[in-house]
């Protein structure tokens, strides 16, 4: 029986595997190999490791964990987890069972841009989600951005305080936005369009956004807060509670209310805050915070290592 199963290879699992193996727990990290931020050839705001490839660090994330006999990485997708804390069963889609005595889940979320033809293909290469990750990079830029809601649409706002003279709305369809966020979006000079977006071609620095009525929008970068859904449902199945927004919840210690359970990176966050953050340094952190505190549950259980 592994004391620990991480479920998901990224930032988050990798972080955590790393603790756990530090302090000679017997650990296995599953890896599906889906990771959010593939398309991306930068990460930002990793301190030492700012415009660092994200496939980089993660393979340097794995090659230092060789360094723990404790620690084994598994290629593979879970089918299912099942149990209770001190036994539960991670079966993966090859048949094989494992048990584990906690588990850690990091299995992330995936963005789903709209139905727009284009835009998927350029989600992460032209097309980005997050201020803080590729604002900077888009400094000076004509920008537009897609959006149906309020939070989608304010993005426009903060994109034209800090980055562009020349931003554009396009809710891509006609949706009630209330008077007060259009009154802003007015007062900063940013339009808003509602025609439908029928295509978005072109490459990153000069894309091109037709729009149901003919018209062609010339931009050199988009923002687009895509929609998202977990990558898995294994904290569903648990029976972890799950926010309206579909993120997990978590107390201070990474902890799910399900006891045993402990969930890191972007799938999670603590019930106070109103979005889950999508920085790989934050999913790093989150991962070394569940593993401390799997750690110290561990061993305040009797559980001594090895």
């Amino acid at each position: 029986m592994f004391e620990v199963i991480v479920i998901g290879g990224g930032p988050a699992g990798l972080s955590g595997a790393l603790v756990l193996g530090r302090q000679r727990r017997r650990v296995l990290v599953a890896d599906g190999g889906q990771v959010r931020n593939a398309p991306a050839d930068q990460m930002h705001m990793y301190l030492s490791r700012d415009g660092f490839p994200p496939k980089e660090l993660l393979a340097l994330g794995r090659e230092e964990l060789t360094a723990y006999p404790g620690v084994e990485l598994r290629a593979g997708q879970v089918r299912s987890v099942k149990g209770e804390r001190d036994d539960f069963t991670v079966e993966f889609a090859d048949g094989r069972r494992e048990r584990a005595r906690r588990v850690l889940l990091a299995t992330g979320v995936v963005d789903e841009p709209f139905a727009i033809p284009g835009l998927a293909e350029r989600f992460g290469r032209g097309v980005y989600h997050c201020p803080f990750c590729h604002g900077w990079e888009a400094d000076g830029h004509t920008l537009a951005v897609i959006g149906r809601d309020v939070p989608q649409v304010m993005l426009g706002l903060y994109l034209a305080d800090r980055y562009s003279d020349d931003v554009v709305v396009l809710t891509d369809g006609p949706h009630e936005l209330p008077d007060e966020v259009l009154g802003r979006l007015t007062a900063r000079g940013v339009p808003v369009r509602t025609e439908r977006v029928a295509k978005l071609t072109g490459e990153p620095g000069a894309l091109r956004l037709r729009l149901a009525d003919g018209s062609v929008l010339e931009r050199q970068s988009v923002f687009h807060r895509a929609p998202v859904r977990q990558r898995a449902s294994f904290a569903a199945d648990l029976g972890c509670e799950v926010l309206a927004d579909g993120c997990v919840r978590v107390d201070e210690f990474q902890a799910t209310t399900v006891p045993g359970v402990s969930a890191a990176g972007d799938m999670a966050r603590l019930a106070a805050l109103p979005d889950a953050l999508t920085l790989v340094s934050q999913a790093a952190a989150d991962g070394v915070r569940a593993a401390v505190w799997l750690e110290q549950g561990l061993f305040r259980a009797g559980l001594t290592a090895g």
